[in-house]
């Protein structure tokens, strides 16, 4: 599995701000709103009907909003004179105890490091296999990338997959970033069965050694079901190689997408087993409260957020510094 290495405190005060950077247009938006509904004297009953208003605004969507009002509210009723700021606080929990979903056996270790990079633990399969699937646009590419890089900036032996074959010049872009970051790529001819570009690739990591493996897969519609049919097949493609794989299934979410996103991280979740979600394009986005949704609705945490377009500005994700960011 990956694993970011002990940080010291310049390093966690550097992820911290990209985040805060990141989160600041949904900030400056719906969240701002949420900050200020808690600077009132006391607590009235049309505190909570805003709140809602606030949240759902931010694409938290009315089922996460509900749980988070409802919690709030039975919080507040049982501290006797709770003010405005107990209420902040207690919605402030709420928030973290929602992210805070932990990743099991293949969670990244929260530990040091050079920014943006990241290892595999010593002991986890090698090679160590990464599914990388979301529509097109959403940054998928360069977010895979991004982990090569990281990877690669600790010594770990990386190869990419381009099964994207599906989308022109796909191909071509992944080896282009392959060059720029020194890792080698596996790739057909487009047009060509991904399954057998992602067997090829296994093939390739294990003869050379390699210590992880990333595969580029086609951008597709959630609502293609001939091609999300094709996803599921490159997934049994990589069981027949390693039954335990893939070890990582990463969704590349497009923070811009807002509520679209829920449903396309349900799709995706249903046909290849997400482990985890990157979101993108937060920097770009009022809808950043989308992450909520996801993580409370279907139970899939968030592993990353990419917060630029350089090859370090992709962080892990640290629920109580995205909350803090969001209503400090």
């Amino acid at each position: 599995m990956f694993k970011w290495f002990k940080r010291d405190q310049s390093q966690e005060a550097a992820e911290s701000a990209a985040i805060r950077a990141a989160v600041q247009p949904t900030k400056s938006t719906w969240f701002g709103r949420v900050g200020l509904l808690f600077q009132r004297s006391q607590i009235a009953e049309d505190l909570w009907d805003e709140l809602e208003e606030a949240l759902i605004s931010a694409d938290v969507g009315p089922e996460t909003g509900q749980r988070l009002i409802t919690t709030v509210r039975e919080g507040v009723r049982a501290v006797p004179g709770a003010t405005p700021e107990t209420a902040r606080a207690l919605l402030k929990a709420e928030m973290v105890n929602i992210l805070n979903k932990p990743r099991g056996e293949k969670a990244y270790e929260a530990v040091e490091s050079v920014p943006g990079s990241f290892q595999i633990n010593q002991g986890s399969p090698q090679p160590w296999v990464t599914l990388v699937v979301g529509v097109n646009g959403s940054g998928k590419t360069t977010t895979i990338a991004k982990l090569a890089a990281g990877l690669k900036e600790r010594g770990q032996r990386v190869l990419l997959g381009a099964a994207d074959t599906f989308r022109a010049a796909a191909v071509e872009q992944l080896q282009s970033w392959g060059e720029r970051i020194g890792v080698d790529v596996v790739a057909h001819q487009a047009g060509s069965d991904p399954g057998a570009v992602a067997f090829d690739a296994l093939q390739a990591a294990k003869a050379r050694g390699a210590d992880v493996v990333l595969i580029d897969t086609a951008g597709r519609l959630h609502t293609k079901s001939n091609l999300m049919e094709e996803l599921k097949k490159v997934r049994r493609v990589v069981q027949r190689f390693d039954e335990g794989a893939p070890h990582e299934v990463l969704l590349i979410l497009d923070a811009t997408t807002g509520q679209n996103g829920l449903v396309q991280a349900r799709h995706f979740t249903e046909a290849v087993q997400v482990t985890g979600v990157v979101l993108t394009k937060l920097d770009g986005t009022a809808k950043g409260g989308v992450v909520l949704a996801v993580v409370s609705q279907l139970g899939v945490p968030v592993a990353y957020l990419g917060t630029g377009e350089g090859m370090q500005d992709l962080v892990p994700f640290e629920p109580e510094a995205f909350v803090d960011a969001l209503l400090s």
